[in-house]
């Protein structure tokens, strides 16, 4: 995503971001063989602090290869195309809105990892198969900068309704649904919002008032957005972004100087809620090994460690959340969902309409 790439350009706070770590086992072991060596494939965001990791590996006794494929959406689809020869043993990272695809296509292999039964029934997706393994979720939604909006004394947008309105013409930049997740996310939340029939009205409306769409969440998020650290130093001039609830507890744990109080809302009304996957590929050359890095993505010890590394909150039952995130980034307390046979029915359709209305 992707989507978090800030918290992986952080350098100096204890996290691995990991383009390749661990042994360079030459034993490929087949099914689990022998091989000490357990590879996990993800989008460019994946990160997580050393120690977590150590103990995996000892108490294990796998050493843990990370290999990332850019944002989520290249990651699953390089995922598909190599699936008869993978990369690797593990994937995470793909999310509700790309799910279909990826299981459609066999990408994974069924496994019922320990623990499960401790993790909220409404992430588990696929809980009649157990092909993916619910890992994390948050929520896409519309943040907006404070100082922006208090020092022409204009409210802030709250809803889905409000980005149409004169008022906010020309403030929102968000990301391509065809090549972006959080972007996707964001049309999927109008879609929920207006139905079959509405959403492509309302974009015609969001089109007229002066959206703009970029290629990614970087660009977005860290160039265009006017409430970022990176968008303040690159001249950013648009207050409004498709980014996420989580967004705003990363300006103020990352600020320099740290800020009292986060320099960024969120726009509750224009959120969808994203859950994240992890899978045991089809032809892991280890798959023992795939399991028990599966078993600790749901462990207590890694769903507490997630949230400071890649700005998303735990799916495990009773997992702790830091303070900034109660304080400055609860989840959306009533988000747009969507059934997952719905996206895998209509999100194709909806990428294709959304491109000829919103792009030509």
């Amino acid at each position: 995503m992707h989507t978090r790439t800030f918290v992986a350009a952080v350098v100096g706070l204890g996290l691995v971001t990991l383009s390749a770590c661990g042994s360079e086992s030459s034993d490929s072991g087949g099914d689990g063989g022998g091989s000490k060596t357990v590879t996990l494939v993800s989008h460019d965001s994946w990160a997580v602090s050393k120690n977590v990791l150590a103990d995996f590996e000892k108490q294990s006794g796998y050493q843990v290869k990370v290999l990332k494929d850019g944002d989520a959406g290249q990651a699953v689809n390089k995922a598909i195309l190599t699936k008869d020869n993978p990369q690797g043993d593990v994937f995470f990272g793909v999310d509700n809105t790309l799910l279909s695809r990826a299981l459609d296509n066999g990408l994974f292999q069924s496994y019922e990892a320990k623990g499960l039964d401790q993790v909220d029934s409404q992430y588990q997706l696929d809980a009649d198969k157990h092909r993916v393994t619910p890992v994390d979720h948050g929520d896409i939604c519309v943040n907006y900068d404070k100082k922006y909006f208090a020092d022409r004394e204009l409210a802030p947008p709250t809803t889905f309704d409000d980005l149409v309105k004169p008022a906010y013409k020309n403030l929102l930049v968000t990301e391509n649904a065809s090549t972006s997740s959080p972007g996707l996310g964001f049309l999927l939340g109008t879609a929920a919002a207006y139905g079959d029939q509405g959403w492509e009205g309302y974009w015609k409306k969001l089109k007229a008032n002066g959206v703009k769409v970029v290629d990614g969440w970087e660009q977005a998020y860290n160039e265009e957005f006017s409430g970022s650290a990176g968008g303040r130093k690159a001249g950013g001039d648009r207050p409004l972004v498709v980014s996420y609830a989580s967004s705003p507890p990363a300006e103020v744990i990352y600020g320099d100087p740290k800020p009292t109080t986060a320099p960024t809302g969120v726009a509750t009304g224009t959120c969808f809620r994203q859950v994240e996957f992890a899978g045991l590929l089809s032809n892991a050359k280890n798959a023992e090994g795939g399991k028990a890095l599966i078993d600790f993505l749901i462990g207590k010890e890694f769903q507490q460690d997630m949230p400071l590394n890649m700005f998303v909150y735990p799916v495990l039952k009773g997992a702790a959340v830091p303070a900034e995130f109660t304080q400055y980034g609860p989840p959306a307390q009533d988000p747009e969902t969507m059934d997952p046979a719905k996206i895998a029915a209509d999100r194709d359709d909806w990428v294709k309409s959304w491109t000829s209305l919103v792009l030509k």
